[in-house]
């Protein structure tokens, strides 16, 4: 196949059917293409994820579950999906992010029709639901450790905070889909149906990312010059060393002071957003009063204020990154979204309207994601080519929390009430602002040592 004229020479190693007319279409903007498509897979990623929240009550009935026994299904794919943080972003940096998020897709395709599957009316059924759910953890573990791979070799360092707030407003933008579209498959068709409809789509857009994605700019056939001096121009490390990556010693990420504390703070955020992901929808209808249809309404609030203020946070991040450096627009725009999410959360349990305080708690929920594209960015600058295994390594610990906060926080309504559970949640925000505090994001991981 004969290269397109405006092709960099020696660039083009794969060729793609048709890709002269799709290079013209996308030149100068494939790394944004590329992003837009994580921002898909992203968003059904949490479309598997949440559906098991809202279809919870149909479980529950079918399985004769307690609130505690269904704790334990949503924390089972918590647990797996955290185990699997770390040697997911290993698999990223050695065998690139186009392969890994394929196997992934379709991993979690495969055990998402398996947990429809499941039958009730056996003596282990419920073992065998939390199975299906924790393997299925397993295989989504890949997804954010992969994509910031991808954007520590896509995308230069000033446009980070943008590009990874689009790809997790993919988070708000799922788990806001999903209530009213498991509602409506789960009532007319059965909440076994919502789970094969979820596995479709996620194989679907697998495909097309396998045909769309390259692991470095100088794979894509393509990539025009002029983008790709952009991107290396851009890029804290040599283009080369992510195309013949050197990978950092595990013992020079875990020790490292910027992965430790970004470690602890994503621990707290991931306490706090769990409770959307989990408990929200019932705790809206069961304690709050309020009927399946607008339980399924208010709930999506939340995360359409997760998907916006994501894309807004990145943003405004990369703006005050250029005026003011990294520390204002990484560190800054962190503590300030931690704080903020804290108090709104704490402040929601005092308003007696279920629906005022569906919006109380939107506000939480979109000041957290403001937050939330500085952790990636940071561990994309500070690790580059080992992106994958220092995201995924922190992001193991915010799982963690995940699964604690799904089996913890009916525990502590029960013992004390749901207040609890949400101040404890506002509180931990708080914490995670302050460990903001001693991350410097210009200082690199060290190859020879801790680098304290």
């Amino acid at each position: 196949m004969r290269l397109p004229a405006h092709c960099a020479p020696g660039l083009c190693g794969d060729s793609l059917e048709g890709s002269f007319d799709v290079k013209n279409l996308f030149d100068g903007r494939l790394r944004w293409l590329l992003i837009f498509w994580m921002f898909l897979i992203s968003a059904i990623a949490y479309l598997d994820r949440v559906n098991v929240s809202i279809a919870g009550q149909a479980i529950q009935k079918d399985f004769n579950l307690t609130n505690i026994e269904l704790g334990y299904v949503f924390s089972a794919f918590v647990i797996g999906y955290a185990l699997f943080q770390a040697p997911g972003g290993y698999l990223a940096d050695r065998f690139g992010p186009r392969a890994v998020i394929v196997g992934g897709v379709i991993w979690w395709g495969i055990f998402t029709t398996l947990t429809a599957w499941t039958p009730a009316n056996l003596a282990f059924s419920v073992t065998l639901l939390i199975a299906m759910r924790f393997v299925l953890g397993l295989g989504e573990a890949v997804v954010y450790p992969s994509s910031n791979r991808l954007v520590a070799a896509w995308i230069p360092s000033h446009e980070r905070g943008l590009a990874n707030g689009l790809i997790f407003a993919g988070v708000g933008a799922g788990a806001g889909v999903t209530p009213p579209l498991i509602t409506y498959v789960l009532l007319n068709y059965g909440w076994r149906w919502s789970f094969y409809v979820c596995a479709l789509i996620g194989l679907a857009a697998g495909v097309v990312w396998l045909w769309l994605a390259r692991d470095t700019p100088r794979k894509h056939p393509w990539i025009s010059q002029g983008e790709l001096e952009t991107i290396e121009k851009g890029l804290p490390s040599a283009a080369s060393d992510f195309e013949r990556p050197k990978a950092l010693p595990w013992s020079a990420i875990i020790t490292d002071r910027n992965i430790v504390f970004l470690s602890i703070s994503y621990f707290t955020y991931g306490y706090a957003a769990y409770i959307f992901f989990t408990w929200f929808f019932i705790y809206l209808s069961k304690v709050r009063g309020l009927d399946l249809k607008s339980s399924a309404l208010y709930s999506m609030l939340p995360f359409i204020a997760m998907a916006t203020a994501s894309s807004v946070g990145g943003f405004i991040a990369d703006r005050l990154t250029r005026k003011y450096g990294k520390r204002i627009g990484r560190c800054g725009l962190a503590i300030f979204g931690l704080a903020m999410a804290g108090v709104f959360i704490a402040l929601a349990t005092q308003v007696e309207s279920a629906r005022l305080a569906s919006v109380v708690l939107a506000g939480g929920a979109g000041a957290l994601y403001l937050s939330q594209s500085a952790f990636w960015t940071v561990t994309a600058d500070v690790a580059g080519p080992s992106a994958g295994s220092a995201s995924g390594l922190m992001n193991m610990f915010n799982q963690i929390a995940g699964a604690i906060t799904a089996s913890l926080t009916p525990l502590l309504a029960a013992q004390f009430c749901w207040t609890t559970s949400f101040v404890t949640a506002g509180v931990l925000c708080v914490c995670g602002a302050l460990a903001w505090l001693p991350i410097n994001p210009d200082r690199p991981i060290s190859r020879g040592s801790s680098a304290a």
